[in-house]
């Protein structure tokens, strides 16, 4: 059987992943991602409203025209997770193929959201829930199935598919860490992944996140960041003036610590911007996790000022908002503080949690440096770093590769720069770059079986 690997988008920045498999006759797409940073560069722009051509000009999302070049029918589109760059060119691109959508709940959700938030096309594809650990087959010829690993991440209900084949196994494995011990859901399946790498022709393939490859050590799990996070709200526990957090708004499991913790110190925690309402309240409505009943949660403007307005009358020692903006986003709660925008008003000792780490890129770079210069001339005082990553570092990396021992290893998400050190962690375990380990762009087909 002929396999053949698209590596559609993904392959020159963090973003806009896109990746498609074809086995034979039968073609599985993995991510339809968008290039947040391509957007926000740009003033007042709506996604939504525009055309999909325009976007792939941009570099927002994926250009697809390599799909042509793919001589097979596309059976499934199978989003791994529910974070825009991996989800958020689905409205744009999805309609395209007659295939139905194939994700985890959670993930599907976000999904269907995200189609129903589209003014430009209309998606009608198949929307099909399939829980980690389940398998089903892909196409009429029988001789492919597809199957969700569970895996941790800085999103709940996240999984790594796999293409089983006659050839072997293909391992999608982007976006993860090796968390034994999550504060939401569960651990990764790392006994799963061990008996891929030894059943029937093991795994030909191993598509890789690259993203802190260079980094020592193992990535800490999220347990980690909740004592640092708790350490660091106790230690304010007496502080009578104002304290705001952030973090990422899908970062349910972050953003169950803050609520709790908030609580322990005598504060009514409240979520304010639009993705908090949405990942936090999708979370809950699916019963991925249990917020106290009067949490309250504000996405619309007029109801965020509202609820500021309440918190200035009533006092602000008594409360811990939770909002968006920790990339230092324009028009996102914090950036909007920082810029005297809303009724909230900082004053000089009051605190600012950044529960996150500023995404490495330019831009976002950029706007976080703005947006903690303006919070600092109000007299903020910030915290930050209170975080651990969602992907893997060096020794991460080292046990997925000596558990599964693919034949061949694409690394993805990053530049080629960032590939860099991923190909030399290979290359320490036997690997050569340009025999087993195939290093690509975006656009670009590369033949495993002929």
């Amino acid at each position: 059987m002929e396999i053949e690997i698209a590596t559609v988008g993904g392959y020159e920045e963090v973003g806009r992943q896109m990746t498609a498999v074809r086995a034979g006759n039968d073609v599985v797409i993995f991510d339809m991602g968008l290039n947040l940073s391509q957007v926000l560069i740009h003033d007042d722009v709506r996604t939504e409203q525009m055309h999909s051509l325009d976007l792939i000009d941009m570099g927002a999302i994926p250009d697809d025209r390599v799909m042509s070049d793919l001589e097979g029918d596309v059976q499934a589109i199978v989003p791994t997770h529910g974070h825009l760059d991996h989800i958020g060119a689905l409205s744009k691109l999805a309609h395209r193929y007659s295939a139905p959508i194939i994700a985890t709940p959670f993930t599907i959700e976000l999904v269907k959201q995200q189609i129903q938030g589209e003014s430009k096309f209309s998606v009608d594809n198949d929307l099909v829930k399939m829980d980690a650990g389940e398998t089903m087959s892909i196409g009429d010829s029988g001789n492919v199935a597809l199957e969700f690993v569970n895996v941790t991440h800085s999103i709940i209900d996240a999984i790594n598919p796999v293409l089983h084949t006659p050839e072997g196994a293909i391992v999608y494995g982007l976006d993860k860490r090796m968390d034994h011990s999550p504060v939401i859901g569960d651990p990764i399946d790392m006994e799963r992944f061990r008996e891929i790498g030894r059943e029937g022709d093991g795994v030909l393939c191993y598509i890789e996140d690259c993203t802190n490859a260079g980094k020592k050590g193992r990535t800490p799990s999220e347990s980690v960041a909740r004592r640092h996070l708790k350490d660091v709200m106790y230690s304010i526990e007496d502080y009578d003036g104002g304290i705001v957090a952030t973090t990422f708004s899908s970062h349910i499991a972050r953003v169950k610590s803050l609520v709790e913790f908030a609580d322990d110190i005598g504060r009514q925690p409240v979520l304010l911007g639009r993705s908090m309402e949405k990942y936090s309240g999708t979370a809950e409505r699916l019963d991925f996790v249990e917020f106290p009943e009067d949490l309250g949660m504000y996405g619309h403007r007029k109801s965020v000022d509202r609820t500021f307005k309440r918190i200035m009358k009533e006092g602000k020692e008594d409360y811990l908002p939770i909002v968006t903006g920790h990339q230092g986003e324009p028009r996102a709660m914090l950036t909007r503080m920082g810029r005297g925008e809303t009724p909230y008003q900082l004053e000089e000792g009051d605190k600012v949690l950044f529960s996150a780490r500023v995404i490495p890129e330019p831009t976002n770079e950029g706007q976080r440096y703005q947006s903690e210069r303006l919070l600092r001339m109000q007299g903020a005082r910030i915290y930050d770093d209170i975080h651990v990553s969602g992907h893997l570092r060096e020794e991460g990396h080292f046990t997925m590769l000596d558990a599964l021992q693919p034949q061949h290893v694409i690394p993805a998400h990053q530049n080629l720069k960032g590939f860099a050190p991923y190909v030399d962690l290979c290359e320490s375990q036997g690997y050569q770059l340009g025999r087993d380990v195939h290093v690509t762009r975006n656009g670009n087909l590369i033949q495993l079986v002929s």
